[in-house]
This record gives C-alpha cells, sequence and structure tokens, in this order.
C-alpha cells in the first residue's frame, strides 16, 4: 500500500472506530464489546503515525507534512476523548490499564519474536557445525582410504 493510501486508511480506521465506539458505549456491558474498534483506534493511529515517519517518502511529499501533522493530531484527540469515555463509563483508570496492557503485551510480542530468532540463528549454527563435522570425517575416511591403497600399491598387495 502506498503512503498515501495508508494514511487515509489509518485516518478512516481512526474515524470508523470512534464512530462505533460512541455509539455503542453506553449499552456496552464490559469491555469486551468495544475492544474490537479500540484496537481499531490503535492501528488506525499506527498507520497514520508510519505514513508521517516513513522514510521512504518520495520527491515532492514534503508538501503533505501539513496533512500528515494534522492527521496525527485529529488521531490523538479523537484518542484522548474515547478515553475519557471508556473511563467515564468503565471508572477511571481503565483506559490506562487498556494502554499498560498493550504495551505489555507488544513487548512480549517483540521478546518473543526475539527468542525466536536467536534460537533460528543457534539452530542454523548447530547444523553448520554438524555439516563441518561430517565433512571432515569424511575428508578423513577418504583420505585413510586412498593411503591404504597407495601404500598397498607401493607395497604390491594389490
Amino acid at each position: 500500500m502506498d503512503p498515501i493510501s495508508t494514511g487515509l486508511a489509518g485516518m478512516a480506521l481512526v474515524q470508523k472506530s470512534v464512530e462505533f465506539i460512541k455509539s455503542n458505549i453506553s449499552t456496552a456491558q464490559d469491555i469486551s464489546q468495544i475492544a474490537g474498534a479500540i484496537d481499531g483506534l490503535f492501528d488506525g493511529q499506527k498507520q497514520i503515525n508510519q505514513k508521517r515517519f516513513s522514510d521512504n517518502n518520495t520527491l515532492g511529499q514534503y508538501k503533505s507534512a501539513a496533512n500528515d501533522v494534522i492527521d496525527a493530531k485529529l488521531a490523538q484527540e479523537q484518542l484522548d476523548e474515547m478515553a475519557i469515555l471508556v473511563n467515564n463509563r468503565f471508572g477511571y483508570g481503565t483506559w490506562q490499564t487498556i494502554i499498560r496492557e498493550r504495551a505489555k503485551r507488544i513487548a512480549d510480542e517483540k521478546e518473543a519474536a526475539r527468542r525466536a530468532k536467536q534460537e533460528k540463528l543457534r539452530k542454523q549454527k548447530e547444523l553448520y557445525q554438524t555439516i563441518q563435522v561430517v565433512a571432515g570425517v569424511v575428508f578423513g575416511v577418504a583420505l585413510f582410504v586412498i593411503v591404504i591403497v597407495v601404500l598397498l600399491k607401493y607395497y604390491e598387495v594389490i
């Protein structure tokens, strides 16, 4: 997806999520009923920020700097408004709990990915070492056979 459509998709996702939360916040029995919209809100903000801070801006993209900044500010305003709505509906501190839990899960996911990458590298290194050992043994056996054949020829046994 190109940066412009990413930004548009991000803002549309933010607006769609806000509309859903606003229309359902008063009837929601628990936070799980609007959790998908809250996730959409965060995803939309992430897309907006990715567009804003992407390194692959092409020539002429500097003209959209104002749009990028304004979209980011609007998204943050929407998040702040949703924080108030969620805290009013489910109790003070609910939004901060969501933010903390989300950050913890993101960190856990990154840590798991880092560990998986390390494990993959360890297994690759182990495989490489095994291949080296096997190649060394094969080379040693081949060399031994050649030496035996040469010695047998030398002593005219064969």
